[in-house]
């Protein structure tokens, strides 16, 4: 995507939008992000599984954002495929900050209870057509083979043997028994922003799904500093031992794909991000520490 066909796109379909400042922000995992006037973005897919998710963010975000207590990326416009460009696209708010990635959360206590609030409000009970993901909010046993064939191959032995037991731990944790809640499904550090060391907005709600909160939990280690667990499950209320050990579980997969992203970052392969090493290597320590294995 350039400016002048993104331009010309605006100009067909949302006319109003189209004489504002327009310059390239982002390129994530999925979708680039383009900064529209002060208070706008827009998102254009660059993988094939993108028009989904910007499909599904459009659907449900605008429904579940007025809850939420931190900022987050609502859909405004879609911007429907054409001939120009054969795949949707959205217009949504901007949300301000560095992503987490860049500017790690420093304000531990602030941010435990500022991210607890908003999973707390996030995570009440989805309706019946609420989406599901085979791979987040789902049992652990369902992704474990991906998770132990990374750790070794990612990892140097001792680390790897202190994962897997926690890893083995959380899988054998009993199972979430509760309603489908609705989940992020993809808190890491790229997908939230901070300001001043301090979460400032959430964002990416493409693998937005409903299932076991354990999977958002994960973010007790994998977004907030060393020693702000204990205060952010106190906030969030309501987490028994066995979905804090899933919740452990799922930050030790998260952590493992933040390196695996990183590594290919540092190696100059398409895809690779090398922030996201650094930030998976401590979230694993930050996890690994909780749980007394290191």
């Amino acid at each position: 995507m350039d400016g002048v066909l993104l331009r010309t796109l605006l100009r067909e379909q949302h006319p109003d939008l189209a004489d504002l400042p327009l310059r390239p922000a982002a390129k994530g995992w999925d979708n680039e992000l383009w900064r529209l006037g002060d208070t706008l973005a827009v998102r254009v897919p660059c993988t094939e599984r993108a028009p989904s998710l910007l499909r599904k963010e459009y659907r449900w975000v605008p429904e579940l954002a007025p809850r939420l207590p931190l900022p987050v990326p609502v859909p405004l416009r879609l911007g429907e495929p054409s001939a120009r460009f054969p795949q949707p696209w959205t217009v949504t708010t901007w949300v301000d900050g560095e992503p987490a990635d860049r500017a790690p959360v420093t304000r531990g206590d602030d941010a435990a209870e500022a991210l607890a609030g908003f999973l707390r409000a996030l995570h009440g009970p989805a309706p019946s057509e609420a989406p599901s993901n085979p791979e987040r909010g789902v049992p652990l046993a369902v992704v474990a083979d991906g998770v132990e064939q990374g750790l070794p191959a990612l990892l140097p032995p001792s680390l790897a043997e202190a994962a897997l037991a926690v890893w083995e731990d959380a899988v054998t944790a009993p199972a979430w028994a509760g309603p489908r809640t609705w989940l992020h499904g993809d808190l890491h550090p790229a997908n939230v922003t901070v300001d001043g060391g301090m979460l400032a907005g959430v964002i990416d709600f493409g693998e937005l799904c409903a299932g076991d909160p354990a999977t958002d939990l994960a973010a007790a280690w994998t977004l907030l500093p060393a020693g702000s667990a204990a205060r952010f499950f106190e906030a969030y209320g309501g987490a028994d031992d066995a979905t804090i050990r899933r919740a452990r579980g799922w930050a030790v997969r998260a952590s493992l794909g933040l390196i695996g992203v990183g590594r290919a970052g540092d190696q100059g392969l398409p895809g690779g991000k090398p922030t996201w090493g650094p930030a998976g290597r401590n979230a694993l320590d930050r996890v690994l520490a909780d749980a007394g294995v290191v």
